[in-house]
């Protein structure tokens, strides 16, 4: 690889590789879709989230969240209860373009807003899907962080650091792929290179700018696939 390509890529897993948004429209029952909808809901425990400092338990945001903004604890629970699904709804175009990165030699790793136990099982979802699909069957992440074992959540520096550290690589030898305005500030914050993945058209925020926006993951990192 020449000086300008990174030795490792980090990315987000909830919004940067997964469509984790349809499943907090999904559990809201019938009854209640005229209080609220899931993106308010969501973005309500964004805003606990990374306004929290020290790590609190991400159940414990999502059923606040979802007092938050008016739903019942039902709809939280059901959430946690169905997590299995969001590590099952990746992006269309994200098995063959997490097989195509470990090809090139990229080391791969995870760096999520969640529990580690959610996390742990979200990204085995993930890894089995593209050995699945691609039939790269020794597919794995060569690292994964949890906002639960860093005590922090994204966008505090600990959760990258802690994903540097495991890759043993440096900022400025490492790519990150934000799935969210928040991340973009946090992953340059910390010296990395920043590339955003806005499948779903989120605003940008602050000043930080990623290298590049796409509208799927194989646009966002154009520059790194070929």
């Amino acid at each position: 690889m020449n000086q300008q390509q990174p030795k490792a890529i980090l990315f987000d897993l909830l919004t940067g590789l997964l469509n984790s948004w349809l499943i907090w429209d999904t559990v809201i029952p019938t009854a209640e879709r005229t209080v609220t909808d899931g993106q308010t809901w969501r973005k309500q425990y964004l805003h606990l989230a990374f306004s929290c400092g020290p790590y609190k338990p991400y159940e414990d945001l999502v059923h606040q969240a979802a007092v938050n903004v008016g739903l019942s604890q039902t709809c939280a629970a059901a959430l946690l209860d169905r997590y299995d699904e969001i590590g099952d709804n990746p992006w269309p175009e994200v098995p063959e373009v997490l097989a195509r990165l470990q090809a090139k030699g990229y080391k791969l790793g995870v760096v999520t807003n969640i529990s580690h136990e959610l996390g742990l099982r979200t990204v085995r979802n993930v890894e089995g899907l593209v050995r699945e699909r691609t039939g790269v069957k020794e597919f794995a992440f060569d690292a994964v962080v949890t906002a639960e074992e860093a005590g922090y959540y994204k966008p505090e520096q600990k959760p990258y650091r802690d994903g540097l550290r495991k890759l043993g690589v440096g900022a400025e030898e490492a790519l990150f792929v934000a799935g969210s305005p928040s991340d973009i500030t946090g992953a340059t914050r910390v010296g990395m290179r920043v590339v955003w993945n806005n499948h779903i058209g989120l605003a940008r925020r602050d000043n930080a700018l990623p290298l590049k926006e796409g509208k799927s993951l194989d646009e966002a990192l154009e520059d790194f696939l070929h």
